[in-house]
């Protein structure tokens, strides 16, 4: 019998969640970094998350689905939940974004 495979079985360690968001967020696409932070909510309990951070479970998961759209404060809060900040880094080479440039900054 196949099962299927979901991230958040796997992470079981604080190592575990900075390998995954960090490799996710220098090598992936913005919808890759919002499933891995989907993954580690999973891992440690969308109940509780939800409430700390102060949305419904539902609204929590729905969000953080394949066709959510998480508004940024939402991400921010989730994460500082979990105990992970970001932190700004300079990169190497710029990576162009293969998103549309935002009239205001062009």
């Amino acid at each position: 019998m196949i099962t299927k495979w979901d991230m958040a079985d796997n992470i079981k360690t604080p190592e575990d969640v900075i390998i995954y968001l960090s490799t996710a967020l220098e090598e992936g696409e913005p919808s890759d970094v919002i499933n891995v932070i989907g993954a580690i909510a999973r891992s440690k309990g969308m109940t509780k998350l939800a409430k700390e951070v102060g949305v419904s479970r539902e609204a929590l998961y729905t969000s953080l689905s394949e066709k959510g759209n998480p508004s940024f404060i939402t991400i921010f809060n989730l994460l500082r939940s979990m105990g992970i900040v970001l932190q700004a880094q300079k990169i190497s080479a710029p990576i162009h974004a293969q998103t549309a440039v935002i009239p205001a900054m062009a």
